[in-house]
């Protein structure tokens, strides 16, 4: 069935414009599953802390903020967490969160039959370890930790962990089993129909954080003022572009290469914002030719950023070639002075390098929501004019991925998923290559400057040790930032509130015109 017959086939069954305070949303993939943290990806994610919620919860800056607590405080030596609930806060159950909800929750998460995503990074595993957490009162939950860690708000309020969801017992079922979320979200599961659909409706009972209107990441004013969203699946771009010009779909990402079309249309309109992924340039320094730190310097001289994030972004993108993204509240002046286009700086550094024409392989796939191809085409081409021969192999995603692993190559066209705290952002390419193949820049006193980013707490001392570790990044190469992913949604011009932010479709203080 050709593209234009399968949109023909589909459109119908969509449904009509979207009633007065409904909307239809299609996505790209249906959920793995409705159980928070578990079987999960983004996208599952993202419907999922439409309906529950955490202790806290991340800021548009990617910094944790109370969310179910109302207050948080750290004791002097780091390692005590006290966290006073608000008052008021309902389950979709209508029962009130207490204290005893948040202890259900935390030994369900830590018992290995969960299958949670995150309980390796709360029980020592990953250095982070909660030795006990209790409830004095029906308003109080105190955590202790066996070391100080600087990360560990940020661990609670991770996306891919689901916010660390405070969910109701009734939850499950009597035997145990994952039934459905009851949380305390803006909005209540609704219905799961396999690879079709997926709903969720308003919470009449929410609690709101704030009510000034005013979104804020997962904090903030977070009103539901949708009586319904559906979220449809539908992966064809084709589909999603009739859909949207016919009124049957209200909102849908859409391929940055279909952003000039689509906001031609009369009925839509087309948002952009930057999202925490990182897309780059790795480098294999172990490799003999790459292994060179002024040939590594004269590469990132001979690339004329703006161009190649113009052109794999489709003009979308903005340059940032520092591992902090750039809505992070440490993205600040030093993290804005990064690689400089110059090529005469360029020449000069391959003379020194002692480089003799030897090829370097760059690997790129086609996956069509990547720019991992267009960015390798302009950069081959880059490099080749300054001099340096360059040739692109083109691989599957899977195949990229277990080279990456291995770290067999010399470089790659490669993206790196959303962190906000910079020491994950970090951690993310740092490492003993020995031990950790995938690592891409293995330095012991950069390291070092990690380990203390992880468990510092004073924001001074962490953004002194942010730029720094940023300074020595741009200096010794061992991978190249290029720019930050983007957000492009289309929606009909009857929808108002809708902020995109790092990927999420967040439906509470969104309205639809009568």
């Amino acid at each position: 069935m050709n593209r234009l017959l399968a949109s023909a086939c589909l459109l119908p069954l969509l449904a009509g414009p979207a009633l007065a305070q409904s909307l239809t949303v299609a996505v790209q993939a249906d959920v793995r599953s409705i159980n928070p943290g578990v079987n999960r990806d983004d996208g599952t994610d993202d419907f999922a802390l439409q309906m529950v919620e955490g202790l806290v919860g991340y800021d548009e800056g990617g910094t944790p903020q109370p969310l179910l607590a109302e207050k948080v405080a750290v004791s002097a030596d780091g390692k005590t967490y006290t966290f006073t609930l608000r008052k008021g806060v309902k389950f979709h159950n209508g029962a009130e969160l207490t204290s005893a909800d948040v202890l259900w929750s935390w030994n369900r998460y830590m018992d290995p039959k969960t299958e949670w995503r995150c309980t390796s990074d709360f029980d020592g595993r990953s250095g982070l370890k909660v030795e006990a957490v209790e409830a004095p009162d029906a308003q109080t939950v105190v955590m202790r930790l066996d070391k100080p860690s600087a990360l560990f708000l940020d661990s609670l309020a991770r996306t891919d962990c689901a916010m660390t969801a405070i969910l109701h017992r009734d939850s499950v079922k009597p035997d145990g089993s994952f039934d459905k979320p009851i949380g305390t979200g803006p909005y209540k599961f609704g219905e799961w129909k396999r690879g079709e659909f997926f709903t969720m409706t308003a919470f009449d009972g929410y609690a709101s954080p704030k009510t000034d209107g005013k979104v804020d990441g997962y904090v903030g004013s977070k009103r539901p003022m949708l009586k319904e969203v559906k979220f449809l699946v539908v992966k064809d771009p084709a589909t999603v572009k009739a859909g949207l010009t016919s009124g049957a779909l209200d909102l849908s990402e859409i391929l940055p290469s279909d952003v000039a079309e689509i906001g031609k249309v009369q009925n839509l309109s087309v948002v952009t914002a930057p999202t925490a992924v990182r897309h780059v340039l790795l480098i294999q320094t172990r490799d003999a030719v790459m292994g060179n730190q002024k040939l590594r310097q004269a590469i990132a001289a001979a690339l004329d950023m703006d161009e190649v994030v113009a052109a794999a972004s489709d003009g979308l993108g903005r340059t940032n070639t520092s591992p902090i993204y750039s809505g992070s509240s440490y993205f600040g002046a030093v993290e804005q002075q990064g690689h400089r286009y110059d090529p005469t700086r360029a020449k000069k550094l391959l003379a020194e390098a002692g480089y003799k024409g030897e090829t370097i392989t760059i690997l790129a796939n086609k996956r069509p929501r990547v720019p991992s191809f267009p960015a390798a085409v302009v950069v081959q081409a880059m490099l080749q004019a300054a001099g340096i021969k360059a040739e692109i192999e083109v691989l599957d995603w899977a195949t990229q991925l277990d080279r990456y692993n291995k770290g067999n190559y010399q470089m790659q066209s490669f993206s790196f998923s959303a962190r906000f705290d910079p020491a994950l952002a970090f951690e993310q390419f740092a490492g003993p290559k020995d031990k950790q193949p995938r690592k891409v820049w293995d330095n012991p006193q950069a390291q070092a400057k990690i380990d203390r980013l992880t468990v510092a707490s004073d924001r001074a001392e962490r953004q002194k040790l942010v730029d720094e570790l940023h300074r020595a990044v741009i200096d010794e190469v061992p991978l190249i930032f290029m720019f930050n992913g983007v957000d492009a949604i289309a929606h009909n011009k009857r929808v108002a509130g809708f902020k995109p932010w790092q990927s999420k479709l967040r439906m509470w203080e969104v309205t639809v015109a009568r």
